[in-house]
């Protein structure tokens, strides 16, 4: 049985979301595989000091940057980020050293951007020919150091053609550079949900017969839903999904109250919701936004100032496909509503276009992937897969 590790962390919860759900899709698969899923900062600081000495964990720091809205410097603060790993890069090969001589992978499958320098150099010194593949779980790389590095003999799995494209150019072998058809998402956006859409949406309050927006902003929400439920009160029938953030969900229910509004928490059933809903409101984080679409929802999102390094491509992927209208403020939302059902059907057609099969095409390209380190190794192929993949 082969051994394949899944490496993630919780910083904006996308990257565990992604392991999850191929890890899911993997079990439901039958794979003679042991899928493994590995907390990278769980690794490197074991002992959990950084909480110790800050009272957080180090992801809690910048999922409360999220939920609060302070995004803004970001492209710097990466900049910074990048350097302090650079600095502990020796600490670092040490660490992930030890853990890959510990626990023996067959694979190792990244997650997650700015590690992948120590994490494939340390796997490449501890297990010679154990093969690493990097899942970009972004649209595109925001280069240097994010996803892609030069001069590493890996594989990138990349949900776009820009990111192909970018890995390319970088002077990777093509063979090692494989194209799925979109960004992981989790298997439930690819079961129908058996409910009756007018008779849900009237046991929630909402009105069958009103257009009615979906806004999300990820795991922990953000401020910026109190402005567009504000600009949208007397107008437009929302649902607002909240996630974690508790605080928002209480200031939301607490606002005035013009058309239909559901506030929801945090919710395991957001496919439902989504189905309940005629288009998206929110950031353009590659995962709502991939979800979305698989939903048959056309988009709306904004690309500012504000807007995360490695989420501006996405403006430009909505744009480009025509999935939905790009704003640079949400003070404008109430107009980018009304431009949008002005021309709901031609923005539905664009979105029905997007075929992502990504979940199940990546365990395809693993399985090449193990196929090929057995023959450079001489062990013969790997075994057989007998499954049968989720509909």
């Amino acid at each position: 049985m082969k051994t394949v590790d899944l490496i993630y962390f919780n910083a904006g919860g996308g990257h565990r979301a992604s392991a999850l759900a191929l890890q899911a899709v993997l079990r439901a698969q039958e794979r003679p595989w042991n899928v493994r899923l590995v907390n990278l900062f769980e690794v490197i600081d074991p002992q959990a000091r950084f909480q110790q000495m800050t009272g957080s964990a180090p992801e809690d720091w910048y999922n409360r940057r999220l939920a609060r809205g302070w995004t803004i410097g970001m492209a710097q603060e990466l900049k910074l980020l990048q350097g302090l790993i650079r600095l502990a890069h020796p600490m670092l090969l040490r660490q992930l050293q030890q853990h890959w001589l510990r626990t023996e992978p067959d694979l190792v499958v990244s997650l997650v951007p700015n590690f992948n320098r120590a994490m494939f150099h340390s796997l490449a010194s501890a297990l010679p020919g154990v093969p690493y593949a990097t899942v970009l779980t972004d649209l595109a790389d925001v280069p240097p150091h994010f996803w892609i590095e030069r001069e590493q003999t890996q594989h990138f799995i990349c949900g776009t053609p820009r990111a192909v494209e970018q890995a390319l150019a970088l002077g990777h072998a093509p063979e090692r550079v494989h194209a799925t058809s979109g960004m992981i998402i989790r298997p439930e956006f690819y079961q129908p949900v058996a409910q009756d859409r007018a008779q849900e949406q009237r046991r929630l309050g909402l009105d069958p017969a009103r257009p009615t927006g979906i806004v999300m902003f990820g795991g922990h929400g953000s401020k910026a839903m109190l402005g567009i439920a504000e600009r949208l009160a007397g107008t437009t029938q929302l649902i607002l999904i909240c996630g974690h953030n508790k605080a928002l969900a209480a200031r939301l229910q607490a606002l005035p109250r013009g058309a239909p509004r559901v506030v929801v928490g945090f919710s395991a059933e957001v496919q439902r919701y989504m189905q309940l809903a005629d288009f998206f409101i929110g950031k353009p984080g590659p995962g709502s936004l991939s979800e979305a679409v698989q939903q048959g929802l056309p988009v709306i999102v904004v690309d500012n100032a504000w807007t995360m390094p490695q989420e501006r491509y996405n403006a430009h992927w909505v744009r480009d496909n025509r999935l939905g209208i790009v704003q640079r403020s949400f003070r404008t939302i109430g107009h980018a509503v009304a431009q949008l059902l002005a021309d709901l059907d031609g923005y539905r057609a664009s979105v029905r276009r997007v075929d992502n099969r990504a979940l199940f095409e990546i365990p395809q390209i693993l399985d090449g992937i193990l196929r090929e380190a057995d023959d450079v190794r001489g062990t013969g192929p790997a075994l057989r897969h007998t499954g049968s993949p989720l509909k």
